[in-house]
């Protein structure tokens, strides 16, 4: 994606890939490459955002996403996310962190009272799910503080980085800068099974973009933006109306996202 500044305003030079229209059926989606939010400039005091800052209406459509669909067989966008799978997965070198295995516990610390308070168990999930919280929104604060240096555009041809790549070429654009973000989570004991990549698009002009999403709620998750062009804080997706999920996915998953209302409608 080209940013173009002129007398004050932000322009921004589209791409296209041949996407198959029939694939993205239902979503609204049009025929797009996957373009992402610009680079936050700060001009002489002034912060000119790319995407972000776009006053487009907010569209007040009513959403129920189904995140976990089976792809349509030939759907243009997973195939575009195995070849990332693939390339992810051999470049992939950086060093696991060392595994937390639960500790066994005695048959003997198992045997609970008849009449257990829940009073500490209540407090310990609590404080847990705040320092979680806590934690995701200090890294979204500091992602969004790196992509200022380090946001590079693909030029021509939207190439998705593997992680390996973003950090050997000190950056990306948000496909690659979010992988930063769907790592460092993992690697902080989120859990796997709670954490994955998403293509969004935004409905008012289908701008396409990549973001980490944090399925803490399974029907709710909050979003992660590595550039600040979807959201500059760490909201959930229900809060931002006018962004739908188009794929979620991993290394190794690939899910479409469906709207069950319009569905049923």
């Amino acid at each position: 994606m080209r940013v173009q500044l002129r007398m004050g305003s932000l322009r921004l030079a589209p791409k296209f890939i041949n996407l198959r229209a029939d694939s993205l059926a239902g979503m609204g989606v049009l025929a797009h490459e996957t373009r992402c939010g610009a680079k936050s400039v700060l001009l002489g005091g002034v912060l000119l955002m790319g995407l972000g800052c776009v006053s487009a209406p907010q569209v007040e459509a009513p959403v129920d996403y189904r995140y976990f669909e089976r792809p349509a067989p030939g759907e243009a966008w997973s195939r575009k996310i195995e070849r990332w799978q693939l390339r992810e997965k051999r470049d992939h070198t950086r060093s696991e962190l060392a595994a937390v295995s639960s500790a066994t516990v005695d048959s003997r610390v198992d045997a609970t009272p008849d009449s257990p308070s829940t009073e500490l168990r209540e407090k310990y999930e609590s404080f847990r799910a705040a320092q979680r919280q806590d934690l995701a929104r200090g890294l979204v604060e500091w992602i969004q503080s790196q992509a200022l240096d380090h946001y590079i555009e693909d030029g021509a041809i939207d190439h998705w980085a593997t992680f390996e790549e973003t950090l050997q070429t000190n950056g990306d654009d948000c496909d690659g800068l979010e992988l930063l973000t769907f790592h460092l989570l993992r690697d902080l004991g989120f859990g796997e099974e709670n954490i994955y990549r998403a293509v969004v698009y935004r409905r008012s002009d289908d701008q396409h973009h990549m973001v980490t999403l944090w399925f803490e709620d399974p029907s709710d998750p909050w979003v992660i933006d590595p550039t600040g062009a979807m959201t500059k804080g760490m909201r959930k997706m229900s809060e931002l109306p006018d962004w739908a999920p188009v794929k979620v996915f991993t290394e190794d998953r690939d899910y479409t996202v469906l709207n069950r209302l319009r569905i049923s409608g």
